[in-house]
């Protein structure tokens, strides 16, 4: 032992008696100095006086700590007993979790438990804990600068031998008076028994989670061994959750951060040399199965967890579990047990019939914003679907159920429901060709499908939304704007979106993520006239003195217009504009507002409804997110959330959803009021609207829109297709489905004729030939031909004769039969002609 060492420890036999004379000592020296250097008499007898003001206070402190006892160690269980945190229903009358009921601990002598264990604690909690003296010095230090710096008592710098101190005391407030109390406690603590006594103590006292106190019972109750039996694994994993109980159980939300925690102890195992790097390694590939808790230990599982997640968050860990909270929540159990049971049944069922093998359902009060139901899969303690993951709060994609926010959005520039909007193919694309052919150097093309895969023409904004046409929403979207779209979505309580950088025209179709408790809050801002209503699963907290920490009171916000909100009541609670999915008579003489969305990719099938006073947002897919059936909502997720909104509209009165007064038309274009046909020819919308000033002049030039070109064009064809008369825009009439038209060689209705010289069809070449090509046309009005290899940019060129030069393996593509697409374009992107031609590519496979 070295000097430095040696002069501590004996510091360390007395240090209370060894402070005070360190104390005199200094003051005394301090003062030869002043007297040596101080000429003022009135200066050094202030110095004086606060030199001994401070030495009868550092006396006093002395003093004090040398009467502090040692607590009664063994008064933990009956403490905790006496102050367990309660959470209750609405009603405050069904305990829904009582965490610290049946408190279980099982005191077991220090050599019963596994060297892992010790070694993971010791790793984890206080590293340098067998070298201390109870206390740390620059863990103090830096807890203290943290605490002033954030002007809170959040930094504990605590030792092992700090937390038994800590967690045999009365009382855990956090003040200074005393955290000085636990150090000189700790210090005494550490001179009467020794460490391994004192890791004995932690290690039978520390809190697991819940009602669930040291190691052994922990060992049991997470993994069904013995302590004596923990791997390397094991012991990490509960050495990670003592920090914060309710957060690191496995029976919570946070698996994923357990996960790091653990991942954590065993690097700081690995940093102590207390395990090998090869048993590193495999104790972090190690995936050791925890145990299921048992049913009867709470009800409502998810909304509880969620419950305990928000009061940690508040009021601390510490808090919630020893400080004997009641908790009044927002949940009406009685519906509760109806969606548990509800979704139970129907996800069993649809595990078979569409592959899907987990559901949610989430209820909340529009007037209020207070939640009612929350159902976070069909079984909490259902292992093989990670069944305590709560999906009511997990992010998913909501398919065509985001549609009513861009549409509420478009109301909000002016748009009527009665809007003209056509559903026809359509490519939105500006840097692909109207028939969904790349004409620029990585472009994307984009032409959705609706779900049956048919188009229906002109469609009213009302007829679009209950139908879930897919086209007219796109449409709408770029109307209302993305960026504008979303901050509607936003303000309406859809949470995490980003930015307008992370989305394309696929948003209106599900391309963000939701969560089911989001969305129904969202959709209860429509039943609400515009107004939210903040989330909230909490009426009221009390202390264990009775004192209210928290109630609950209405706190609404207009987030969107009124009127956008009435109109968009108008069409979802609309039973004949949905008839064609769910008939006119689906909820009888109810008035109920709903939406389905189902993404393109069968992982996600949704339904939302609402009343004014019960929003409810159904799911239903795979946790480990693959595809199910491929079948629409309206089969899937629909008749359970139909036979929960059932039972749930007969305990609410019947009231009906407020609707939008008559709109004046009379200063509206006539797209805008339904009416498509005109004289000279049947345009989109585009044609008619300035999508930047919607209610102002039509367009002079409606072409400078990018999207006009491709719009016009898919109305002209389905003109054409169906008897009417064109506006304007190049027509395909040919109907080869390898072509550039959809169709084959020159449309009868191009501008301009486009002849392909060079290649020939049928030409035969190798893949490393040089190809240059040769085009016959009108050079007059040409600005641009763009070339594309199967379906991919080829190359351009804005200079006669419009040539370029070629291999085929320069297409990533390439395969034996070929097809080189041409397409003219005019001023202002208008497309004056097209052709392709196919060529076969011999060493090729």
């Amino acid at each position: 032992m070295n000097n430095s060492s040696s002069r501590f420890s004996l510091f360390m036999k007395d240090p209370f008696r060894n402070a005070v004379k360190l104390v005199v000592f200094s003051l005394k020296g301090f003062w030869v100095i002043v007297v040596r250097t101080i000429k003022n008499p009135s200066f050094k007898k202030l110095l004086l006086t606060c030199l001994i003001v401070g030495a009868i206070f550092l006396g006093g402190i002395a003093l004090w700590a040398a009467t502090l006892t040692l607590p009664d160690l063994g008064s933990f269980d009956s403490r905790l007993v006496g102050q367990s945190t309660k959470i209750y229903d609405r009603t405050g009358e069904i305990l829904l979790y009582d965490i610290n009921q049946n408190v279980r601990r099982t005191v077991i002598p220090f050599d019963q438990i596994s060297t892992n264990m010790k070694h993971a604690t010791v790793a984890i909690e206080d590293d340098q804990f067998y070298s201390h003296h109870g206390i740390r010095i620059e863990s103090i230090i830096r807890a203290v600068l943290a605490n002033i710096f954030s002007a809170k008592y959040t930094q504990g710098g605590s030792t092992i031998t700090q937390q038994v101190i800590k967690n045999s005391l009365l009382t855990s407030d956090k003040t200074v008076t005393r955290k000085i109390k636990e150090w000189i406690l700790a210090i005494k603590l550490e001179r009467a028994i020794d460490k391994d006594t004192i890791l004995n103590l932690y290690l039978n006292q520390a809190p697991y989670g819940g009602n669930i106190y040291g190691v052994e019972e922990a060992s049991q109750a997470y993994f069904g061994i013995k302590s004596a039996d923990l791997s390397i694994s094991q012991a990490a994993y509960l050495s990670a959750i003592p920090q914060q109980p309710p957060y690191y159980s496995p029976f919570g939300r946070h698996l994923d951060a357990l996960e790091q925690r653990k991942n954590n102890v065993l690097k700081k195992m690995l940093d102590s040399k207390f395990i090998s790097q090869e048993e590193y390694s495999t104790a972090l590939n190690e995936k050791p199965e925890f145990k299921t808790r048992g049913v009867n230990a709470l009800k409502a599982p998810h909304f509880v967890m969620y419950v305990r997640d928000y009061l940690a968050e508040k009021y601390g860990d510490d808090a919630v579990e020893n400080g004997g909270l009641k908790v009044i929540t927002t949940l009406n159990y009685d519906l509760e047990s109806k969606a548990e049971d509800i979704v139970g049944k129907y996800v069993i069922a649809n595990k078979t019939k569409f592959k899907a093998d987990n559901g949610t359902l989430v209820a909340v009060d529009p007037a209020n914003g207070q939640i009612l139901t929350m159902v976070g899969s069909r079984d909490y303690f259902d292992k093989e679907i990670n069944g305590n993951f709560n999906v009511a709060t997990a992010h998913r994609q909501p398919g065509s159920a985001f549609k009513p926010f861009v549409y509420s959005t478009l109301f909000n520039k002016g748009y009527t429901p009665d809007t003209i909007l056509f559903d026809t193919k359509t490519e939105f694309s500006a840097g692909c060709s109207p028939e969904g052919f790349p004409v620029q150097k990585g472009a994307q093309c984009y032409s959705p499908q609706n779900y049956e895969g048919g188009f229906k023409g002109p469609m009213t904004v009302r007829a679009a939304i209950g139908e879930s046409r897919n086209v007219p929403a796109v449409k709408a979207l770029y109307l209302a704007g993305i960026t504008d779209s979303l901050t509607t979505a936003t303000a309406m309580g859809i949470n995490q979106l980003g930015g307008e950088n992370q989305y394309g025209l696929s948003l209106v179709l599900g391309g963000a993520e939701v969560a089911p408790l989001d969305i129904a809050a969202a959709y209860g801002v429509f039943a609400m006239g515009g107004k939210k209503n903040p989330v909230t699963a909490i009426l009221e907290v009390k202390d264990k003195d009775g004192n209210i920490l928290e109630s609950f009171s209405t706190s609404s916000e207009q987030v969107i217009p009124r009127q956008s909100a009435l109109l968009m009541n108008d069409i979802l609670a609309d039973k004949y504009a949905r008839a064609p999915i769910f008939g006119s008579k689906y909820f009888g003489d109810k008035d109920v507002g709903m939406k389905t969305g189902t993404t393109n990719d069968s992982k996600d099938a949704w339904i939302i409804g609402y009343t004014p006073h019960i929003s409810v947002a159904s799911w239903m897919g795979n946790n480990k997110n693959t595809p199910m059936v491929q079948k629409a909502s309206a089969i899937i997720v629909a008749p359970m959330w139909k036979q929960f909104m059932d039972y749930a509209l007969t305990k609410f009165p019947s009231d009906r959803i407020e609707r939008a007064d008559p709109i004046d038309t009379s200063n509206l274009k006539p797209i805008m009021t339904g009416v498509w046909q005109n004289p000279e020819g049947l345009h989109d919308i585009l044609y008619y609207v300035d999508k930047s000033n919607p209610l102002g002049p039509a367009p002079s030039n409606p072409a400078s829109d990018p999207a006009y070109n491709n719009w016009e064009y898919g109305v002209s064809n389905w003109a054409l297709a169906n008897g009417y008369t064109p506006g304007s825009g190049v027509v395909s009439t040919s109907t080869d489905p390898g072509a550039v038209l959809g169709g084959g060689g020159t449309g009868s209705n191009q501008v301009i004729p486009v002849q392909i010289v060079t290649p020939s069809s049928g030409q035969i070449y190798k893949s490393s030939d040089k190809i240059t090509t040769t085009l016959n046309m009108p050079a007059q009005g040409v600005v641009e031909v763009v070339y594309s290899l199967n379906n991919n940019f080829l190359g351009s060129s804005n200079v006669f004769p419009f040539s370029i030069t070629f291999s085929p393996n320069q297409n990533n593509r390439l395969v034996r039969e070929n097809t080189l697409a041409v397409n003219v374009f005019g001023q202002n992107g208008t497309l004056l002609g097209t052709n392709f031609v196919r060529f076969t590519v011999s060493d090729v496979q």
